[in-house]
């Protein structure tokens, strides 16, 4: 039996008097690369910042289970140090640091710096353009080179468990292909991952399974390339009649 690592079961979230999430269920298995998509405003970011505690001002109910703990409330950096990471939408780079420091503070958690340098090397690797500007402000990186820089900061921290928040948003088609790619190797090395993404053709080619959310709701899940396959998910979100 797979092990669960993430578990969401009625979850609701409301803003003032707007419910933004009104009741989602969802599961996230070990080693499982899990997509979430849906149109804008379906509430898919706002169910990722209720699972991290980035929610400020807002009424959440229901249950979220992170490795078999309940989770609500816990402080954020609390979640890091269980290994529980998120890669923010619009990236949330350091932009007064450099990118050299800006992966330290992804590593912040960990004294072995042996393994540090190691990870800051192979990110390096994946990333050659991040080596190439390493003492270079991050803040003066292009939109995609901080998504890079994002995405090696998140995984700097070993997570078990990493949330991706629109990695594709706003970057140029060839920067898109290279971001899937890590995506996709990242799953393959083993790490668990829950992915929001606009660009559902190419979340539900790099899944395992998806869900589809509307208007808070979750309306379709299944096998990611039985969706692709879907006449009402070609039609509604793949733009293929």
């Amino acid at each position: 039996m797979s092990e669960n690592i993430l578990k969401v079961s009625g979850l609701k979230i409301a803003y003032g008097g707007i419910q933004a999430v009104k009741g989602v269920d969802l599961e996230v298995n070990k080693g499982e690369l899990v997509t979430l998509i849906g149109a804008n405003g379906a509430g898919k970011t706002t169910t990722l910042k209720a699972i991290t505690g980035t929610l400020p001002g807002c009424k959440v109910e229901g249950n979220i289970y992170y490795s078999g703990s309940q989770i609500q409330g816990t402080k954020s950096f609390e979640l890091v140090k269980n290994k529980l990471a998120m890669v923010p939408e619009g990236r949330g780079v350091f932009t007064r640091m450099t990118i050299l420091e800006n992966l330290m503070m992804g590593a912040y958690i960990r004294d072995d710096k042996d393994g540090i340098q190691a990870d800051i090397d192979k990110w390096f690797g994946v990333f050659p353009r991040l080596k190439e500007r390493s003492a270079q402000l991050a803040g003066t990186l292009s939109g995609g080179e901080q998504q890079m820089l994002a995405m090696a900061r998140a995984l700097m921290s070993h997570p078990k468990l990493l949330l991706l928040d629109e990695p594709s948003m706003g970057l140029s088609p060839i920067m898109v292909e290279k971001i899937f790619e890590v995506v996709r190797n990242v799953s393959a090395q083993g790490v668990t991952i829950l992915l929001v993404e606009q660009n559902a053709k190419l979340a539900l080619q790099a899944a395992h399974r998806g869900y589809v959310m509307d208007s808070g709701l979750i309306t379709m899940t299944g096998n990611a390339k039985d969706m692709l396959d879907d006449p009402k998910v070609r039609e509604a979100y793949l733009g293929e009649g």
